[in-house]
């Protein structure tokens, strides 16, 4: 459905209003009395969220993004899923999964009694997932937009057999300077360095950037923090149902050699992902669900 056909069906309002975004995709543009922000219904990508007083986006998109029917667009909130990096089975399947390039359906939009605006879309098992991935399941994704962005990615089991998942929701942050930016709250924490052969480590002190960072930290704790000299604020992370967090950065190199990237786009971002990957694969059992979910908050200096 397009953007008018959207608006004629879940109707605008002082808070609402369902825009034609850049590649036709519907984008539902909220702007509510906590905050402001944009949903793309393609690929259901949070692309924008800034809290009110807040002179930032909390949310990074590179002007070279792709908005075509297929690709994945650089930035703001993708969801990797049913599995996060390579296909896990080697059969050529697309890196990340199927729902990070295709239409959603808008389920719902509605104000919650403490004045957020909460949005629901959803993805279901149709001729064309079973085609790679035979399951039967309902995906939703459920962002809503206060003095916090809240986004829960909610996995159901329609089926009559078991499947597991690994999934990410690869968060695009922004950032003021990338030499001044700084990750909390992984000290000790053990990971997989992807960007030397995936060799085993263990962080010590805060995370920083000085070349390209590519690492899977297991067993994290629920609470997360970026610190950006650059904007004078900090980014709070809250995660529920994840053991992982995926940080990356592409640097100098790779960031020259991706299209839908600026050459200078790496001082811009860093991903800190709320994830399950690596040994956290999540069983999902005939008839149940499971919930991963993120929260950001901002605190300026």
């Amino acid at each position: 459905m397009n953007a008018q056909q959207l608006n004629q069906e879940f109707g605008t309002s002082e808070q609402i209003e369902i825009v034609e975004g850049k590649g036709g995709f519907p984008v539902i543009a909220v702007s509510n009395q906590q905050a402001k922000a944009k949903i793309s219904v393609y690929a259901a990508q949070v692309l924008s969220f800034q809290p009110e007083g807040e002179p930032d986006d909390l949310i990074f998109v590179s002007e070279n993004a792709y908005y075509q029917t297929g690709k994945a667009t650089k930035g703001g909130i993708p969801i990797c899923w049913p599995w996060f990096g390579p296909d896990p089975e080697g059969q050529g399947r697309a890196s990340h999964g199927f729902v990070r390039n295709r239409m959603w359906n808008l389920l719902s939009i509605e104000e919650t009694p403490s004045g957020e605006t909460k949005v629901r879309l959803g993805v279901t098992a149709d001729e064309k997932t079973r085609a790679v991935w035979p399951y039967s399941f309902e995906l939703v994704m459920e962002i809503v937009v206060g003095t916090e962005l809240t986004v829960s990615l909610i996995t159901q089991n329609t089926g009559d057999q078991a499947f597991s998942i690994t999934q990410a929701l690869h968060t695009y942050l922004s950032t003021g300077d990338i030499s001044q930016v700084k990750v909390l709250g992984l000290e000790n924490t053990p990971y997989l360095d992807k960007a030397n052969g995936g060799a085993e480590k263990t962080q010590s002190g805060a995370i920083a950037v000085t070349a390209e960072v590519d690492r899977v930290y297991m067993g994290v704790k629920p609470e997360l923090v970026v610190e950006d000299g650059a904007k004078g604020r900090r980014i709070l992370i809250s995660s529920v149902g994840s053991q992982t967090a995926i940080v990356w950065n592409p640097w100098v190199e790779i960031a020259e050699k991706m299209a839908d990237l600026e050459a200078e786009d790496y001082q811009r971002f860093i991903c800190v992902e709320t994830a399950n990957a690596g040994d956290d694969v999540v069983e999902v059992a005939a008839g149940s669900d499971y919930r991963l979910q993120a929260v950001y908050a901002i605190e300026c200096d």
